[in-house]
């Protein structure tokens, strides 16, 4: 707590009211620099401003929402917006730049932000983190020779600088210096917990010097070795986590006056991510009363000083297809495709009771600002039971297939997500323990002759053991998923780094017992599109192989706004598998939890015609699928049906 005298008070009061202009856009000086800050203040047209930020990533969000999403942003009290921006979506190959896809117009989502009068600070990486598949990379990085990310390295730097000048040309128009609402952009992400290379992070400040007139920053853990390691000259050095301890280390290990200004905490923690697994709850602050009181302590302490804050996540909309990132501990920490994080504004974009408890807590620092009321919760849409019937088996597929002697991985299969299938028809007895590559990379559903016989799954840091005894002319099959990516690694981690070894399928020789297996034929399964199916059902290919389910359904024609056609996708006798709906991957779903359903924006519907429903089980088993669209969310877990 800190006392004011009746001085101190009055200039607060001041500032109070300057801010409340601040917010609303007005100007108090013409002649002064745009934005800028000083050793304690960050300034707005020479006004002090202090900064309420929320993180939201628009590539995570449908884009006819974004406009829904700031508005409320708007009216919890944030006046700035910080995003990630996904290198992985905007370039999914080697010099193809989808900027035109809507989800991809990060400038449409800035402006649409200055439009609900708020800034915005970029933060563009080109490492993000943001519990994304690699961390943002694009997969095809780790088909370049001698490439290593995250560090000084020529042929890194050069795809890193090409992703942030073409990023660059799009968002220029719209800095504060020319009238726009881009404030500022950070440097890299958190570098200080992963090194202390400063070569590379001044070659990424220079990149950014270059296309960029806005001032720069860096954002760390606040404890030494973080905060040593990712501070940059002549860029503003700031802190993420728990404020008091953060700000307080910022003031005591940053001493090079160029990295010195306002304080901000660029990542306040609303919540956390939520990870597969029978024992992983869902995490929110419903029923944690004591940690909401937390969060709006540290609120109060840095609104108090007149400090800035960014609340991570303000929302975190969904990891739509296959975009979740992992961690690794030893095992795969896969996240789930729902990025709710427990966040203010939950994954559907309705305001919970976290949401008003903050912002009751910032209009208590800006009484005088002009703060809109927000719109009432839309309910959502929920359904029968749609009934889902088999169509096509995942191995029937006419999919692209290369035979190698020994197995390629994904990235050398030139596929960035989903599955490979590895078949081997035995020429030779073979048995013993089954070793697909050096490890699990990530989930391996074996087959010998069509049958199921296990999983070696790498979210356990001891995965089954799978022995098998192969005679000449049987058929082995290794189904091998990507889970995601390891997106972050600490130098606390005390593991391999994850990041510099990002390959998937099957790394290194496929050996059972003391025999290496040769003779691959691989199909590449990344489900960027769905195949076409027969009109009718396929119950005579029923088995324990991968299997796609289609079904329809109808939705009421009278609604106007898609909203009202939300609802929450639930695959109630599913195990594991993917989702489209009218071609739209919602992602995966995994009985495991603790995500028991898929979020299912009304965009993706079409009122009043059939919708058609596919679903990918890989799991199958003799009982009818369905599929029900449910109007509230039930988080929980399950035991996994592969691991009892």
């Amino acid at each position: 707590m800190r006392l004011h005298t009746v001085l101190a008070s009055a200039v607060l009061v001041l500032t109070h009211r300057l801010l409340a202009l601040s917010i609303t856009g007005a100007s108090s000086s013409a002649d002064a620099p745009v934005f800028t800050y000083s050793n304690n203040s960050f300034l707005l047209h020479g006004a002090p401003y202090v900064i309420i930020g929320g993180q939201m990533d628009p590539q995570r969000i449908p884009p006819e929402y974004w406009r829904d999403r700031l508005s409320k942003a708007r009216a919890m009290g944030l006046n700035t917006i910080f995003s990630y921006v996904y290198w992985n979506l905007l370039e999914p190959e080697n010099g193809q730049w989808l900027n035109s896809e809507p989800s991809n117009d990060i400038a449409k989502y800035f402006r649409t932000a200055h439009e609900e009068g708020l800034h915005v600070v970029l933060r563009p990486g080109p490492y993000i983190c943001g519990e994304r598949e690699w961390g943002g990379f694009p997969a095809w990085l780790a088909t370049i020779p001698g490439l290593v990310v995250r560090t000084y390295n020529e042929a890194f730097m050069n795809y890193s600088r090409s992703y942030l000048e073409r990023l660059a040309v799009d968002l220029q128009p719209l800095q504060v210096t020319q009238g726009g609402p881009l404030l500022m952009v950070q440097v890299e992400n958190e570098y200080g917990s992963y090194g202390s290379n400063h070569n590379y992070t001044l070659a990424v400040r220079d990149i950014l010097l270059k296309n960029f007139d806005v001032p720069l920053y860096t954002n760390d853990g606040g404890v030494e070795f973080t905060l040593v390691g990712g501070a940059v000259p002549e860029v503003l050095a700031e802190v993420d986590g728990d404020p008091s301890s953060g700000f307080t280390a910022r003031n005591e290990y940053v001493t090079d006056p160029s990295n010195l200004g306002p304080l901000l905490d660029g990542e306040y923690y609303t919540f956390a991510a939520d990870t597969w697994g029978s024992g992983n709850a869902h995490n929110t602050a419903d029923g944690n009363p004591s940690t909401v009181d937390q969060f709006i302590e540290d609120l109060d302490y840095v609104l108090r000083a007149n400090n800035s804050i960014s609340l991570y996540m303000f929302h975190g909309g969904t990891n739509f297809a296959l975009g979740n990132g992992a961690l690794w501990k030893n095992y795969t920490a896969a996240f789930t495709t729902s990025y709710d994080y427990g966040s203010p504004l939950d994954e559907s974009g309705r305001t919970t009771d976290y949401y008003f408890t903050l912002r009751d807590t910032i209009q208590t620092h800006f009484p005088d600002a002009s703060i809109p009321e927000p719109p009432a919760n839309i309910p959502r849409l929920s359904t029968a039971n749609i009934t889902l019937s088999p169509r096509l088996p995942l191995f029937d597929t006419k999919y692209v297939t290369t035979r190698n002697d020994s197995p390629y991985t994904m990235e050398e299969l030139g596929q960035a997500y989903g599955f490979v299938l590895y078949e081997h028809e035995v020429a030779r007895p073979m048995s013993g323990l089954l070793r697909p590559g050096d490890r699990p990379r990530d989930r391996v559903i074996v087959y010998v002759n069509g049958s199921r016989v296990g999983v070696v799954d790498s979210i356990y840091q001891y995965p089954m053991n799978i022995t098998v005894d192969l005679q000449p002319g049987d058929v082995l099959q290794l189904l091998v998923e990507n889970l995601g990516r390891v997106d972050y690694w600490s130098l606390e981690a005390y593991t391999f780094n994850g990041l510099t070894d990002p390959y998937k399928g099957i790394v290194g020789e496929v050996t059972i017992g003391n025999t290496v297996v040769n003779g691959w034929t691989m199909t590449s399964l990344p489900l960027d599109t769905i195949p076409s199916f027969s009109s009718k059902a396929n119950t005579s290919a029923m088995g324990t192989s991968p299997m796609f389910y289609v079904g329809s359904f109808k939705v009421d024609g009278n609604y106007s706004d898609p909203m009202r056609l939300d609802t929450f996708l639930s695959i109630p006798n599913g195990v594991k598998g993917v989702v489209w709906v009218n071609s739209f991957n919602l992602g995966r779903y995994w009985t495991i939890g603790p995500q028991q359903s898929l979020y299912l924006p009304g965009t993706v519907l079409k009122a009043g015609q059939s919708n058609e429903i596919v679903v990918l089980e890989l799991e199958p088993g003799n009982q009818t699928m369905i599929a029900r669209g449910e109007a509230e969310r039930i988080w929980g877990n399950n035991p996994d049906p592969d691991y009892i």
